[in-house]
């Protein structure tokens, strides 16, 4: 990547993100910050080339070849109620971010989709996700956030660049460093809102409108058979709990959060309830 290019274009960057690390081969960059965020100022950012030891949720790991973006970067917050919602707001920004890169090269739009809770899709396929890790220390809280973006790799499903060509054969490809530079902004601008508005309803229908659950969620199949994710979204308390986590309700409208049990890559699969105050008897 062309750093010395992004950051003259993007002159935003001076205002966010205070230092690029940029890694050819590395196991790991949430790692990498992860060791060193209490001493790393925030908005650093680490970028590698290729990745052989990507983290994700409960263990799993995987590699991540050449021609994937995949990007880490510091933040810092004191509000523990708010830290939960911020890989919400990633999310938000990376599909926001492939839109606004698209927008400049005058290129049909891809849909872009966020699957509860980290999960980027096209269609009905996987192409990036983010990881967000914290720790705490002094009343504040260190936050590394993970991106992998799928872009130039077609095989074993497809990239971003596949969906782009499909929809506009004319369009030019997007390039890493572009799709960096446009991820970043749309974060700066939704963390600002973030930060000052916390979870404003604004923003939870920003984040809404690009979820894959927004027209049918389906139904939880693991523990709780039978059991009907709510899709009505126009009243702002629903969709997510006040913890961030998935809410829904059963039949007689009693309505539950949902937490993943940690034992399966799918989210929607052994769901864990918990039966929410003020839900009928």
């Amino acid at each position: 990547m062309d750093r010395a290019c992004l950051l003259h274009r993007h002159s935003f960057l001076s205002e966010f993100i205070t230092r690029v690390f940029h890694l050819v081969h590395r196991k790991l960059t949430v790692v990498l910050l992860s060791r060193n965020a209490h001493s790393l100022p925030i908005g650093t950012v680490c970028i590698s080339d290729v990745q052989y030891q990507g983290k994700g949720r409960a263990g799993n790991s995987w590699v991540s070849p050449d021609g994937c973006l995949m990007f880490s970067f510091t933040l810092q917050m004191e509000n523990g109620r708010t830290v939960p919602f911020v890989q919400y707001v990633v999310c938000l920004a990376v599909v926001q971010g492939i839109e606004a890169a698209a927008r400049a090269k005058n290129a049909t739009i891809p849909d872009v989709r966020i699957k509860w809770p980290n999960d980027l899709y096209s269609g009905n396929l996987k192409i990036g996700g983010v990881l967000c890790s914290s720790t705490y220390s002094s009343k504040t809280f260190y936050i590394v956030a993970g991106v992998g973006l799928n872009v130039d790799n077609d095989e074993p499903t497809t990239c971003l660049n596949s969906v782009l060509a499909r929809l506009d054969s004319k369009a030019t490809p997007f390039a890493r460093e572009e799709l960096l530079a446009t991820i970043l902004e749309s974060f700066e601008k939704l963390f600002t809102t973030f930060t000052t508005q916390g979870k404003s309803l604004a923003l939870e229908l920003m984040y809404y409108e690009k979820w894959m659950h927004r027209q049918s969620f389906g139904s939880d199949r693991g523990k709780n058979p039978g059991f009907s994710l709510d899709t009505i979204l126009t009243d702002h308390q629903q969709g997510l709990t006040p913890a961030g986590f998935l809410l829904a309700s059963d039949d007689a409208f009693n309505k539950y959060e949902l937490h993943p049990d940690g034992n399966s890559l799918d989210f929607f699969k052994g769901l864990v309830r918990r039966k929410l105050p003020g839900s009928a008897q």
